[in-house]
C-alpha cells in the first residue's frame, strides 16, 4: 500500500517530539477527556469533537496542576504557562489527518497542550507529593485487582437476572456480571426506585460494593454510572432516589480513583430533598480521606449544625468528627446536650441510630486526638 502523505503522528508543539496516545487518567472526573505528558514536561489533553474548547483547556491546565483546582485558578497564561493545540487529530488512528476525514468518516478532533514555566512546573510537582502524602497517611489501601471473566461464562445481563442477584445480595455474581456486560450497572441502577427506604440504602450500599470492585479490573464503567447518578441528581423532574447514596458509597470505596467527585456532592446539600443523603456521602468519605473533603469549602456547612432537622445536625457531627474538623470544636462541644436520635447507614449497609449527642462525643473525640469509641 502507497503511504498516505495525508497523515502524520501528533507532536508537540513546544519541542516539536512526537507525543504518545492520550489516556484516560486513574483518576477520574466529571469533565473526563484523554490526556497525556510529552518528555519536555507539557501536558495535553484530547477533544474528539473540538468543540469543547473550554472544558478541555480546563482539564489540561487541572492535570498539568497535579488536579489542585486552587493553583489552577490562580495562574495566569503567558505569565505562568502557555497553551498550543494541533488541529485535525484522529484519536482511533491516533493520527493528524490533513484532509479531515478518513474513509468518509470525519476527523474534527484537537489536542489542547499546556506547558506550565519551570517555577510553576516545580510548585504543581510539590503540590502533588503534598497530595499523595495525605493519601498515603489516610491508610486506605486499594482492593485486590478482581481476576479476568472466565471464558465462556454467562455475559448476558437482563433485568430477571440482575433483580434476583440484587435481591439476593450476590456480590460476587454480580460482579462477575458487571465484568462481562457493562449493562448490568445501568440495570442495578434502576433498582434504586423503591419505596422502601431501608431496602434503597441497602441496595446502594451493594452497587457500592460491586463498583469498588469492578473498578479494579474497568474503572471507566463505574466512572460512566458516576456521570449518570449526577445527572439523574440534577434532574429537576425525577425524584434522586438512592442516587447520593449510591455516590457516596462509590467515593468511599475507592477514593483513590473517584475522589475527585467529591466536591460535586456539595451543590446537593442546598436541596431539602438530598440534604441528609448529602452529609451523609461527605461523611463517608471523610472518614477515608478526610483531606478530599477538606479541599472543598467545607466550612460553608458549619451552620448545619444548628439546622431544625435533627438527621442533618447527626449527619454534621459525624462529618466534622471524620474530617477532624478543630475549626468547628466549639460549635460541635454546644451540641453535648442534643439528646434527639438519627439513623445513619454504616459501611455494612446496615442503619445505625444514634443521638446526636453521642456523635458530638465521638466527633470531638476525633479531633482531640482520642481513640474512636
Amino acid at each position: 500500500m502507497a503511504a498516505n502523505h495525508n497523515t502524520v503522528r501528533p507532536w508537540c508543539p513546544f519541542c516539536g517530539v512526537d507525543v504518545g496516545r492520550p489516556r484516560h487518567p486513574d483518576e477520574r472526573r466529571m469533565t473526563e477527556f484523554p490526556v497525556g505528558r510529552c518528555q519536555c514536561g507539557a501536558v495535553y489533553s484530547s477533544d474528539v469533537t473540538g468543540h469543547n474548547v473550554g472544558a478541555a483547556i480546563v482539564e489540561t491546565l487541572l492535570y498539568a496542576c497535579g488536579e489542585n483546582a486552587e493553583l489552577a485558578w490562580e495562574l495566569l497564561p503567558e505569565d505562568d504557562y502557555l497553551t498550543g493545540r494541533i488541529e485535525n487529530y484522529d484519536e482511533v488512528t491516533h493520527e493528524v489527518v490533513a484532509k479531515k476525514n478518513v474513509d468518509g468518516r470525519a476527523v474534527r478532533g484537537v489536542l489542547y497542550f499546556v506547558r506550565l514555566h519551570t517555577e510553576m512546573r516545580d510548585l504543581a510537582e510539590r503540590v502533588k507529593e503534598k497530595k499523595e502524602k495525605a493519601r498515603g497517611e489516610s491508610g486506605a489501601a486499594s482492593p485486590p485487582v478482581e481476576p479476568r471473566p472466565k471464558a465462556g461464562a454467562a455475559c448476558k445481563a437482563d433485568r430477571r437476572t440482575v433483580k434476583k442477584l440484587v435481591s439476593g445480595r450476590d456480590e460476587d455474581s454480580l460482579v462477575s456480571l458487571c465484568l462481562n456486560d457493562k449493562k448490568t450497572l445501568r440495570l442495578m441502577q434502576r433498582m434504586l426506585y423503591d419505596a422502601d427506604e431501608e431496602r434503597r440504602w441497602r441496595t446502594a450500599w451493594l452497587i457500592g460494593s460491586v463498583c469498588t470492585r469492578v473498578s479494579t479490573r474497568d474503572p471507566g464503567s463505574v466512572s460512566e454510572l458516576l456521570h449518570r447518578l449526577f445527572d439523574a441528581c440534577s434532574d429537576s423532574a425525577a425524584t434522586p432516589w438512592g442516587m447520593i447514596e449510591t455516590i457516596g458509597f462509590i467515593i468511599s470505596g475507592r477514593p483513590d480513583i473517584f475522589g475527585a467527585f467529591t466536591r460535586y456532592l456539595l451543590p446537593h446539600v442546598t436541596d431539602d430533598s438530598t440534604r441528609n443523603q448529602a452529609i451523609w456521602a461527605l461523611a463517608e468519605i471523610g472518614a477515608v480521606r478526610p483531606d478530599l473533603v477538606r479541599n472543598t469549602p467545607f466550612y460553608t456547612l458549619f451552620h448545619f449544625l444548628s439546622h431544625p432537622d435533627v438527621q442533618v445536625r447527626g449527619q454534621m457531627a459525624r462529618l466534622l468528627g471524620n474530617i477532624r474538623a478543630r475549626e468547628a470544636l466549639m460549635q460541635l462541644i454546644e451540641k453535648s446536650g442534643d439528646t434527639e436520635t438519627f439513623v445513619f447507614c454504616g459501611r455494612n449497609g446496615r442503619m445505625n441510630e444514634m443521638t446526636v449527642a453521642g456523635a458530638v462525643k465521638e466527633a470531638v473525640a476525633k479531633i482531640n486526638g482520642e481513640k474512636d469509641k
